[in-house]
């Protein structure tokens, strides 16, 4: 996962997309990745969409869209 952040900010994009970045890692490993990846959103002023399944991994996030259905539900 980590690699996989280091080449999406590589070119330092205005936007990165991360599906489930924690999905596949144990919980101190995905708390590490999440932390990278809200650093880096701060640091560098970018947007970031992450799509996740885990609501403490949503928590962290500024902003929440729920999805059901393929549809955006409020």
């Amino acid at each position: 996962q980590r690699v996989a952040i280091a080449r999406a900010l590589l070119l330092d994009p205005q936007l990165v997309i991360a599906d489930e970045p924690t999905g596949n890692l144990d919980s101190t490993t995905g708390a590490k990745v999440l932390d990278l990846l809200l650093d880096e959103q701060k640091k560098r002023n970018l947007t970031l969409l992450l799509v996740t399944h885990d609501e403490r991994v949503a928590a962290r996030c500024s902003r929440i869209v729920h999805m059901r259905d393929g549809r955006v539900v409020t």
